[in-house]
C-alpha cells in the first residue's frame, strides 16, 4: 500500500536560536493535472535557509514555511497534462519557481522555494511541471540537489551577461558552495582563476580543485592589489564572485578590470569602514550586478553543461539525515565546511 504521510520540517517562526522549527507527521500532497509528485532524496541547504530561520533574510518570505530551496529526488506520480516528466525520472527543483526564462522580474523574485513556496526538507513535494528540471545523467542525488541555488548562481554570474571566455580571469571569494561552483565551472571553461580563503588547509583544497593562484586574506587584508599584481600586465581580473559583501566589496573593486563584472551574491560580510560607492564602480569603468539564483532555461544550460564536462560538486565531509537537518542548519551557519552542505532524504 503506497504511502499517505511524510515527514517535513517547518519554520514556524524567525529565532535567533532557530527554536521555531518544527519537525512533524503530515499528509503526503495530493497531485493536480499540471503537477508532479517528487519522492525527495537529497537536499542542499545554503545560507539563505538558516538566515530565513532565524529572521534575517532581506527577500521574500513567509512562515509558517517547509525550508530548502534544492532538491533533487525521483518522480514518483505526475498529473495527467503533464508532458515533460514521467515517473522514475531523476529531477531537480528550481530555485524560483516564477523565473522560467530572461531576466527577473518582481514577480519571479516572489516564488522561492523554502521562503514563499514550501519547500525541500520533507520525504515528498508536489510541484508544477514547469518547476522542475531533469537531472544530470552522471551525478547521484546528494551531487544533484546542489546544483538549483549556488551552481546556477556561479553560472549566472559568470554566463548571465557575457558569457565567459578561455583564458579570462575569474576572482573567486571563500569555500562556500558558491565559490567552489564559481571555481569548477571557470576551469571546465579554460579560465584562470584566483581565489581567496582564511587558512593554509582551505587554500591546499582549492588548488586540488585547480586554482591557479590562492591568497589567504587573514594575513593579507588588503589582498585587491595583490590580485591585481597577478593578472597580465596588472589590468585586473575580468569576473569576481563578490560573495563577502560588505566586507570584501572594497578589495574587489581594487583588482577588477576595467569593463570587467563584480556579480553581487552574497550578505554575509560586515565592515565597520566607509564603504566604496557610486563613484569607485564608475572611476573603475566596471558593472556590478546583483543576481538571485537564475531561470529554469539557465539551470539546463548548467545540466548540460555539469554532462559534457563531468563535473562533480564538493560536497562537505559532514553529511545530515533529514531528522538532523537543525544540526545542520547550525553547522553550515559556524562557516567550517568546505563546499556544500547535504541532507540525505530517505
Amino acid at each position: 500500500m503506497a504511502a499517505t504521510k511524510m515527514m517535513q520540517w517547518s519554520i514556524d517562526k524567525p529565532d535567533s536560536e532557530l527554536k521555531g522549527m518544527s519537525y512533524t507527521e503530515v499528509p503526503i500532497p495530493q497531485v493536480g493535472e499540471n503537477d508532479v509528485l517528487v519522492k525527495f532524496q537529497a537536499a542542499a541547504l545554503n545560507y539563505r535557509d538558516v538566515a530565513i530561520g532565524k529572521g534575517t533574510f532581506p527577500f521574500p518570505h513567509k512562515y509558517p514555511i517547509v525550508p530548502g530551496s534544492d532538491g533533487a529526488g525521483v518522480v514518483v506520480k505526475i498529473g495527467s497534462r503533464v508532458t515533460e516528466f514521467k515517473e522514475g525520472d531523476a529531477v531537480l527543483t528550481i530555485f524560483n519557481q516564477g523565473h522560467q526564462y530572461g531576466d527577473i522580474n518582481p514577480y519571479a523574485a516572489s516564488t522561492g522555494v523554502g521562503g514563499t513556496i514550501d519547500g525541500v526538507l520533507r520525504q515528498y513535494g508536489v510541484f508544477s511541471e514547469l518547476g522542475l528540471v531533469k537531472a544530470p545523467k552522471n551525478l547521484t542525488a546528494i551531487e544533484s540537489s546542489t546544483l538549483p541555488g549556488a551552481a546556477l548562481t556561479s553560472w549566472n554570474a559568470l554566463y548571465g551577461l557575457k558569457p565567459l571566455k578561455p583564458g579570462q580571469i575569474v576572482l573567486v571569494q571563500g569555500t562556500g558552495g558558491v565559490s567552489v561552483f564559481g571555481l569548477q565551472i571557470a576551469k571546465a571553461a579554460g579560465a584562470v582563476v584566483i581565489a581567496t580563503t582564511s587558512s593554509a588547509e582551505k587554500a591546499e583544497k582549492l588548488k586540488q580543485l585547480g586554482a591557479d593562484h590562492v591568497i589567504n586574506y587573514k594575513t593579507t587584508p588588503n589582498w585587491g592589489e595583490i590580485v591585481r599584481d597577478l593578472t597580465p600586465e596588472k589590468l585586473g581580473v575580468d569576473y569576481i564572485l563578490e560573495v563577502g559583501g560588505l566586507g570584501t566589496f572594497e578589495q574587489s573593486l581594487k583588482c577588477i578590470k576595467m569593463d570587467g563584472i563584480i556579480t553581487a551574491i552574497g550578505f554575509l560580510g560586515s565592515s565597520d569602514s566607509p564603504q566604496p560607492g557610486l563613484m569607485e564602480a564608475l572611476t573603475n569603468i566596471c558593472t556590478v550586478r546583483g543576481v538571485f539564483v537564475g531561470s529554469r532555461a539557465m539551470l539546463k544550460d548548467l545540466v548540460q553543461a555539469v554532462e559534457a564536462n563531468n563535473l562533480h560538486p564538493v560536497i562537505d565531509e559532514v553529511s545530515f539525515n533529514l531528522d538532523q537537518t537543525k544540526e545542520a542548519f547550525e553547522y553550515l551557519g559556524g562557516q567550517k565546511h568546505f563546499g556544500k552542505v547535504v541532507v540525505k532524504i530517505e
